[in-house]
């Protein structure tokens, strides 16, 4: 391997083929264990299961790490700390207190990949997993891979959410997802309607309120976060506290159940520069229609409206009555096991920072039922 200087700050590494490669024929025809997706969730576990010895490989259908992250919005910045910015083994480079920009987090899964010498495949869009007689068929449009067990770690936003009566907006409108917004210059001149006042939506009104009119139609009201309380970055608080590590399966969990909230945005200060509108529930022609009846007239929707899974790729044998698959806040009874869902054992499940208990918690679990597996056989 070689390194080289990275925007980061960080020591970039160039990496060798043994450990992040392309094309079918490198790809193993058996193996025990199957990690989809190579995001910050499939490197995670990737580590798990490296130091655990087991043998596996990652599949990913980008041809380059990072691109969920790539191609988000241009000014991005995230708002946890570089302190939490960290998978398990290799802390998040720079002053732990700064907030790094997003196109630093594919230079650091770079980095990462190689530093723990994960054996990763890019361009390999997994388009189906079956399972028959106790044994895995993953398969790519150019190759089947048979495991004993499969990680799904295909990340917590899959699938944008676009409200189906958008469909029936007038052509005149221009509509965009929040995920393929990346800066002011896509956006027609015109007033612009943001749907959703999440993290997303509020800072991608507050940056195009520069050169935009903008109204912001708020859903359900989001709890509030300063960026910073007395001193600490918010995120030292809701982690020494407990609170991003509480399960989401207990009874007190549900009673707390409420949005995540929006971190850093001071919504008093950005109401000086948008205005705020109820929530939409239609749409007539070429205006929303709001909770209260209201209708605005926009010339551009842009949909900050989250996302949903996608589980049309796996078998319909691991798919419960609800259509989603069944697990155990990650580990699945069937040898099909998950990491990086939303809440999918804690707050911190799908969080950069945090994916690492998880993923540590599933590729113990994968690991032991090799072990069991070879001592049977």
């Amino acid at each position: 391997m070689r390194a080289n200087a990275c925007p980061c700050g960080c020591r970039g590494v160039t990496m060798s083929s043994s450990n992040l490669s392309s094309g079918d024929s490198e790809l193993p025809r058996d193996i025990d264990v199957v990690v989809i997706g190579a995001g910050q969730a499939g490197l995670a576990v990737g580590h798990a299961l490296k130091h655990a010895g087991v043998d596996f490989v990652v599949l990913d259908a980008a041809t380059e790490l990072g691109v969920s992250w790539i191609n988000r919005w241009d000014s991005l910045k995230l708002f946890t700390s570089a302190r939490y910015c960290g998978l398990p083994g290799l802390p998040f480079p720079g002053d732990p207190d700064r907030y790094p920009a997003k196109d630093e987090v594919p230079h650091y899964f770079r980095t990462y990949a190689a530093r723990f010498e994960l054996p990763i495949h890019l361009g390999q869009r997994v388009v189906s997993v079956r399972r028959s007689d106790g044994v895995f068929t993953v398969t790519t449009p150019g190759a089947s891979i048979t495991a004993r067990q499969v990680i799904a770690a295909v990340g917590a936003f899959q699938t944008p959410i676009i409200p189906e009566f958008s469909r029936r907006l007038a052509s005149s409108v221009t509509q965009l997802h929040s995920h393929a917004y990346r800066n002011p210059d896509q956006i027609p001149a015109g007033k612009v309607a943001v749907v959703g006042s999440a993290n997303s939506g509020l800072q991608i009104a507050a940056e195009l309120s520069a050169s935009h009119e903008v109204v912001v139609c708020a859903g359900r009201k989001q709890p509030r976060l300063p960026q910073r309380i007395l001193g600490r970055d918010a995120f030292w608080w809701l982690s020494n506290c407990g609170i991003l590590r509480l399960p989401t399966n207990t009874p007190l969990a549900r009673r707390l159940a409420m949005p995540d909230p929006v971190v850093g945005t001071k919504i008093d200060e950005l109401a000086r520069s948008v205005g705020f509108a109820k929530r939409v529930v239609d749409v007539a022609h070429a205006q929303l229609v709001t909770a209260d009846g209201k209708r605005i007239d926009a010339s551009t929707v842009l949909w900050a409206t989250g996302y949903r899974n996608d589980w049309s790729w796996l078998g319909a044998e691991l798919l419960g009555a609800d259509g989603a698959p069944e697990h155990d806040a990650g580990i699945g009874a069937s040898g099909l096991h998950f990491v990086g869902l939303y809440r999918m054992r804690n707050r911190g499940s799908a969080l950069l920072g945090f994916v690492g208990r998880d993923a540590e918690r599933v590729g113990a679990a994968v690991a032991q039922r090799c072990r069991s597996a070879v001592a049977v056989s």
